[in-house]
């Protein structure tokens, strides 16, 4: 209870005021649930059971008409549909008593129960109107959404100004332009960041509670009920207007997702930038043992490893080889380090793993039972490692040797990092590694060098999801303004349906051999930084036209992209993603913002620390080529698809 009060009464006619029969005395409540604020207002001889507590249906009328909601049923509402929209309906459906006749007695149920009691979710509140009585006390109209307003509450023991207090640690309240009495419900900061925030953390919503337990059921089976909600919470209250100024929103989001820096810039007005057309580019063989051979000296050193990379890069590698190049690629091994130094390394990291290991395996029944944290990290290990690609050869069948070394890794990394210990996800990582590697301790120690790269998507707060999530729609917003629109238009412009691509980097997108090839490419860390936001950018715009062309909305959107799963040509993939890299990067007006994601030096004038722009009020850009490739000839993969000039007309990097 974060507020509570006595004296509060309700009026029941508009008769004399000393006139006590005409007065109902109760007490007012603030009720701060797991989930919700409550505000709750009865007669001071009623109790707090709300079982048989009358309720509004959803789709009542103006004229609220009441039904009786039964005890097994949430006080939510009973005419809500079944369907997954009611599942994520913003407004909570209000639940309190209808004033029965015109003469307003306060008669009572056969359960003693008075039927001025109500109740309603602070989320429902659309205003407040205060004023004074000439007595000297004041009195509040809360008015919900839906233009349902309650029963004066008259504060005859002391005033409203605590209540006021305590609603806005929930909620923002601001005076109406057209009545300073009136304070209105600022849903675009406090409680709407909240229902953000909720939508992330709290388990009723659930959505990250069901990701980090099973993160592909979620991201395949619960976003559009994620996206419904977010959007709209997105709208405005005023009909005329269907979104926020680019402005607004970004100080949303630097609301609503705590510790996120959002660039200003990203709001800037950008017109007409010109990408020019989409290069074509090919693809070479992997690198051969006999490549990688030749590129080693006497004592075992890479010789050049930029030019190593730029072939993995453009190639990949062939199976034989990866075994020894992930541990290079992975920074298990230094580049530069001899043959010997790397065999003494392998000897101190063995010792150091089976150390760690020993700690949880030494671990008796007894002890396990005082370690909760221990006993559900196991717990959760166990069930994934029996779920965990067990159509590869490698860990089909029942008591599999690949099986038992996944559980063990996967144990020892708890030891290793107690504080991230296991989230599900973390065995798809690991699976592949461990198939190459084909070995306990190297396959641990690159496991534990890719958790690096990851750590971020697996907390608590997945501020690293958060922020790709933002950067690849700048990005997609630069290379196809028209798509970001339509998918705005479906409400689909946060791009939630790309939320498993990046959170296990494509791992159920692709074949098995293809996510060998893919990630060893993109461990080389070229031809940019972020390069699998690219990656993501070239899968939407090669089915962009299916997309645009069906008219798909949001559901059929997001049914599509999850069908794409196996069906992606990893090659061609490649091709239009390292495409996309070098327009972005040939482009001579490319945003800072953008510049910043894929981490491409600027050499030109640093833009205005407030507008980004220069004296004139031009936006900056700056040229940028660092991108340098292998010679190879120029037959694009699938080369059916033709890249296309672009031109970006961008009013918001960030969908508005």
């Amino acid at each position: 209870v974060a507020y509570e009060q006595e004296g509060v009464f309700i009026h029941s006619s508009c008769g004399k005021n000393d006139d006590q029969d005409n007065l109902i005395a109760g007490i007012l409540r603030v009720i701060e649930k797991e989930n919700e604020v409550i505000v709750d207002w009865r007669p001071l001889d009623d109790t707090l059971d709300t079982s048989n507590i009358l309720c509004a249906g959803k789709d009542s009328s103006s004229v609220v008409e009441w039904t009786q909601s039964p005890k097994e049923k949430s006080s939510r509402g009973t005419d809500r549909p079944s369907s997954y929209e009611a599942e994520w309906d913003m407004v909570t459906t209000v639940s309190f008593k209808k004033k029965p006749h015109s003469n307003g007695d306060a008669t009572t149920h056969a359960n003693g129960e008075s039927k001025w009691s109500f109740l309603f979710s602070l989320t429902d509140l659309k205003s407040i109107k205060q004023n004074k009585e000439g007595m000297g006390w004041s009195y509040l109209v809360f008015c919900l959404k839906d233009d349902v307003r309650l029963p004066a509450l008259h504060f005859h023991h002391g005033d409203s100004k605590l209540l006021i207090k305590c609603l806005e640690k929930h909620v923002v309240l601001s005076e109406s332009p057209q009545d300073k009495r009136i304070l209105l419900v600022n849903s675009q900061n406090k409680s709407l960041s909240q229902s953000f925030e909720n939508l992330l953390d709290e388990p009723s919503y659930g959505l990250l509670q069901k990701l980090k337990k099973d993160p592909y059921t979620a991201t395949m089976g619960r976003f559009s009920k994620v996206t419904n909600y977010i959007f709209d919470s997105f709208r405005l209250t005023d009909p005329s207007t269907q979104r926020r100024p680019p402005s607004e929103m970004a100080d949303f989001l630097n609301d609503a997702i705590p510790g996120l820096k959002i660039n200003q810039q990203f709001f800037l007005v950008i017109t007409r930038i010109d990408l020019g057309k989409q290069p074509e580019v090919s693809r070479r063989e992997p690198v051969s043992v006999e490549e990688w051979t030749k590129n080693m000296d006497s004592e075992g050193r890479i010789v050049n490893v930029d030019y190593m990379k730029q072939l993995i890069f453009k190639g990949g590698l062939c199976h034989t080889l990866r075994k020894e190049a992930w541990k290079f690629l992975l920074g298990y091994f230094p580049w530069n380090s001899t043959k010997e130094e790397r065999a003494n390394l392998q000897k101190r990291k063995t010792d150091e793993y089976f150390r760690m290991k020993l700690q949880w395996k030494s671990v008796s029944e007894e002890q396990e039972k005082r370690n909760s944290r221990l006993r559900d990290y196991r717990s959760l290990i166990e069930k994934d490692v029996n779920r965990t690609d067990r159509t590869n050869k490698f860990y089909e069948g029942e008591d599999n040797p690949g099986l038992i070394l996944l559980h063990d890794i996967l144990m020892t990394y708890c030891m290793y990092d107690f504080d991230l210990g296991y989230v599900q996800g973390m065995s798809d990582l690991l699976s592949p590694v461990l198939y190459v590697m084909e070995n306990e301790v190297d396959a641990f120690w690159c496991f534990v060098s890719y958790m690096d790269q990851m750590h971020q998507n697996f907390e608590e707060q997945m501020q690293g999801m958060k922020t790709q999530l933002i950067q690849l729609s700048t990005l997609l917003r630069l290379l196809d303004s028209g798509f970001c629109s339509y998918l705005e238009s479906q409400d689909s412009g946060y791009l939630y349906f790309c939320f498993r691509w990046l959170l296990i980097r494509f791992k159920r997108e692709f074949s098995f051999q293809d996510i060998l090839r893919l990630w060893e490419v993109m461990w080389t860390e070229l031809p940019c930084q972020n390069f699998h936001l690219l990656l993501c950018c070239a899968i939407l715009e090669s089915e962009k036209q299916q997309i645009m062309d069906k008219h798909y909305g949001f559901n059929e959107i997001l049914k599509h992209v999850n069908e794409l799963s196996m069906k992606i040509d990893v090659e061609y993939i490649l091709c239009k993603a390292e495409a996309i890299s070098m327009q972005m990067m040939n482009c001579k007006e490319l945003p800072q913002a953008v510049s910043e994601i894929l981490g491409i030096e600027s050499s030109c004038v640093t833009p205005d620390s407030d507008t980004g722009e220069d004296e004139s009020g031009a936006v900056l850009s700056c040229p940028t080529s660092l991108y340098q490739s292998i010679s190879t000839p120029v037959i694009a993969a699938n080369g059916t698809r033709d890249s296309t000039q672009q031109t970006s007309e961008t009013q918001s990097l960030t969908p508005a």
